[in-house]
Formats: C-alpha cells, structure tokens, sequence
C-alpha cells in the first residue's frame, strides 16, 4: 500500500482514511515542553526541503480542499540533545495522525527524533489527483539492534567526497546508523595524515586529488552527526598496509629468497618497537579526528609466508621462546595494538581471525563474523566466549549475481544460531559491506541501494517481518523514494517509477 514505511516499524496501524497534507506550506513545530537544538533545527530544514521537492509536481493543494488538513509535525523531544550519536543512543520514538488530521512525534531522544522524522517523510504519497496525502497512523517504533552498519572501502577505488555524502543520506533513508569507513588499505591510502604526512603523498594514487583531508575527514563526520549516524574509521593492520609502508620505511617487514631481501614487503614488523610507536602516533590523531568510540582495528587475512622468510623475525621468535608458531607471533602484535588502542581511549572492533588466532583481548571487544562459512557457528563460538558480536558474513554487496539477490540478504535471519538467550543478546548487530575492487563514484550508489535496504530492514524490524512476497511492494516503493530523493538505486524487477531519475 501507498505510504509504507521502511524499514517496518515495530507497530503500525493506519486505517483507510487520509487526509491532504498542505505540502507548500507546511511545517514543523515543537511541543511545549520540548527540548530544543539545533541538531533538529537542521533536520526539519532537511525533512521540509524533502517534502517540498518531492511534491513539486502536486498541482492540487490544500487550499482548493474542504477537509481536514495536515498543516504541521508536532515534535516533542522528552531529553536534551546528545552531541554526538553513539552505540547506546536510544533511537525509539511514536508517531500519530489522529482523525484531526493533527500529526505529533514524541521521542526520548533527538536520534529517535530523527528516526521519526524519516518515517513521517515516508507515510506521505501521492493520489491520484496528484494530492499530497497521509493516511490516519499509529507508529511504536525501535531498533531490533543497535548497530546498522554499511562498510563502505575507499581504498581499492577512490571514493569522492560528494558520493560519500550521498551514501550518509541515503544511509538515513533507511535507518542505518554507522558508516563503517574502511579507508585505508594495501592499494592505497588517502587518509591525510598531519602526523605522518607522507603516507598519503606516498601512498595514496594521486596525493593532490585522491585523498580526504583533515576538512572532509569532519565535513563527513558532521553530515553524519546530523543525521544520526555514527562514522567508525577502519585502519587495517598487521595486514593490507602495502600503502601504508610506502611512506613509512621500516614499517613493514621485508621478504627474503634464501639470505637475500627480494624486494617485497608484507604484514607489519611486529618484533621492533617503531612499529608501535608508529602506531600509537597515528591512531592518537585518529581519535582527535574521529569523535566515534569505537575504532575498527582490522586483523584479518595475515598472510605469514613474509615473516617465515625474514632471519630476523626467525631469530626474534627463538629469543622469545615462540619459533615456528607464527600465529603467537600475530598475537603479540595484535595484543600490543589492543592495550595502545585502550589506552589513548577506544573501544575496538575486530575481524574475527583476531579470536579465532587466539589473542588474548579485552572483554569489550567487538568481534565482526566475515568469513561466509558456516558464520552461525562462528557466532555461536564468538558469543560463547563472552564476546560482543557483529554479522557481516551473509552481507557482502560486492558478490553480484543476476536477478532479485535482495531476496537472498532479506531471509538471512542473524539470530539463528545455536546459543543460550545470553548469547544471542551479546550479537548487537551487523553490517552490509561494499568492498572497492570493482566500484567507483560512477557504480557504488546503484550497487549499494536497494540491495542494502534489505539489510538494514533485517537488523531494525523485528524477526517476524521476514516475508519476500510481502516486502517486495514495499521495496520497490522505497527504491522509488530514493529515486525521488536523488539516490540512483537500482531497479528490483522489470517496473517503472512515477518519478524516474534525473541525474
């Protein structure tokens, strides 16, 4: 039906009855007794523009109607505005319009505001007369997890600062509220560094245009605070740093043929101290630069053929009593980079080979399932040691297969895995994932939506909401509402959208 919301909410009860929505004038107030800031002052610029532009066509307005009209949103904020969004944000809020046309939002806090907000966006359509409408509503709404990620990688492909931005709306447009940005890795590195400024201009593809600076590294992170969503940086180490040692000599560990160096380099050095100092240095920046929490520390995919040829990591190993055990050693540096991470001030985030390896690590830790084999089990493992989890694994968006693949992330149920009610609660959520090999600024808005709506329904609707045959209307509904909003998402089916896009 016209005016679903997605993803769908916890409660929602509409009736047939509807009223016009006075579209050219409409407008958003405060309740008596509500907070006020200006985070909100922002989003109903946002959400009156959205409501503006999307009905620019509308040649019937309310002023030619004799009816109850919806004139204005009611918003009362119960608390005082946070800063900054965070994992713990209560982002719950109700929504009504009552058979007076009269239309509230209520929420406990200014994210459940904005959640609000997005679903109030969504209830109205078009009739056939070309009126701007909205159907009589009850909404109840919360999350089912507290962490809706979409990873986006701008290292394999350079992503422009603009086609971020993009992705950050189009991220609000489905309640997804963490961009896990996976800046840097072996091909290039375009974060830019004051510490170290020669890693970009070594490592990144072009040092002067291919690259984020200081400014857009918070022109990010700001576009997304107003709307919500939290941006949690990724530094990849012992592994995928080729760019990395390009503009840090003595970083990474150098590959011997025989008693030789053979040019190549691999993982980190993990047996001297620079690389620690190195280290502590960078990511004592990061933090000033990224206002999250939480730092994805990466620890996948170490690949050890590099330190099984290097004599002095041989030798290093027989001092320390751990020869031959090149995972031990994987430990030794993961650990390290752990307790530097603690101590400037992070919480962490982990591939799952960091567990699986053995590392000893705090009981904080967030462990990320990837490896798309058997993940239930890896859940299953990850929560019974007591440890925060998060799914990715059944996600993936850079696996592309012909026709309706929404369906196969839509039916992926994250909570079946066998464990106790304990366990299942310590899995606070997952992400999509759309790595860059094969995705630039000209195909990752289309490759990411609506494919990544189907995750993010998954992890905000309750379990229950898992029905194909039913989500697809509402699918390609909220595709073409994207379309509308200037989002390029890519059809689901043979169709067509009232409004096509226009680049």
């Amino acid at each position: 039906s016209p005016g679903s919301v997605w993803p769908h909410p916890f409660s929602h009860v509409s009736t047939a009855q509807t009223f016009p929505v006075a579209v050219e004038t409409f407008v958003f107030t405060y309740a008596p007794k509500s907070f006020k800031c200006d985070l909100l002052a922002e989003a109903f610029k946002r959400y009156e523009m959205i409501i503006i532009n999307k009905h620019i066509q509308t040649l019937v307005t309310f002023r030619q109607l004799n009816t109850l009209t919806v004139t204005s949103l009611q918003v009362n904020l119960m608390a005082a505005c946070e800063e900054y969004p965070s994992l713990d944000m209560d982002e719950s809020y109700t929504l009504d319009v009552n058979s007076m046309a009269q239309a509230s939002l209520s929420a406990k806090s200014v994210w459940g505001v904005l959640r609000g907000l997005e679903s109030f966006s969504q209830i109205l359509w078009e009739s056939d007369s070309g009126q701007i409408v909205a159907n009589k509503t009850n909404i109840i709404d919360k999350p089912r997890y507290a962490h809706r990620g979409i990873l986006l990688d701008t290292s394999r492909h350079y992503q422009p600062l603009d086609v971020l931005l993009e992705n950050i709306d189009g991220m609000a447009y489905n309640k997804i509220n963490v961009f896990h940005w996976h800046i840097v890795d072996d091909q290039s590195f375009p974060y830019v560094s004051t510490v170290y400024p020669n890693l970009s201009q070594m490592g990144a593809f072009n040092p002067l245009t291919h690259i984020y600076t200081p400014e857009d590294v918070a022109a990010v992170i700001e576009y997304a605070r107003l709307r919500g969503i939290r941006v949690v940086p990724e530094f990849d180490t012992p592994g995928h740093t080729t760019s990395m040692g390009k503009g840090q000599p003595g970083l990474l560990t150098e590959c011997y043929t025989g008693c030789s160096p053979n040019g190549n380099y691999g993982p980190i050095n993990p047996t001297v101290n620079t690389s620690y100092t190195f280290i502590k240095n960078l990511f004592t920046e990061v933090k000033s630069s990224f206002k999250d929490a939480y730092i994805h520390l990466g620890g996948d995919e170490v690949s050890f053929a590099c330190w099984q040829s290097n004599p002095n990591i041989t030798k290093w190993m027989k001092d320390n009593n751990i020869t031959g055990d090149y995972s031990k050693l994987e430990s030794v540096y993961i650990q390290q980079v752990l307790d530097i991470s603690a101590a400037i001030g992070y919480s962490y985030i982990v591939w799952q080979e960091v567990v699986d390896n053995g590392v000893k690590v705090k009981a904080d830790t967030v462990v990320e399932v990837w490896i798309n084999n058997h993940p239930d089990n890896e859940l299953a493992k990850v929560t019974g040691m007591g440890y925060r989890a998060l799914l990715a694994a059944p996600w993936y968006l850079d696996y592309i297969s012909t026709g309706e693949d929404w369906k196969r992330y839509y039916t992926y149920e994250p909570s079946n895995f066998n464990g106790t009610a304990e366990q299942k609660a310590l899995l606070i959520g997952g992400e999509a994932c759309l790595w860059g090999e094969y995705v630039d600024g000209s195909n990752v808005t289309p490759r990411l939506w609506p494919r990544a709506s189907a995750v993010a329904e998954r992890l905000w609707s309750q379990e229950t909401v898992n029905d194909v045959d039913a989500a697809t209307p509402r699918l390609h509904q909220h595709r073409c509402r994207m379309v509308q909003r200037g989002i390029p998402a890519e059809p689901l089916h043979p169709g067509y959208c009232k409004h096509e896009w226009r680049n």
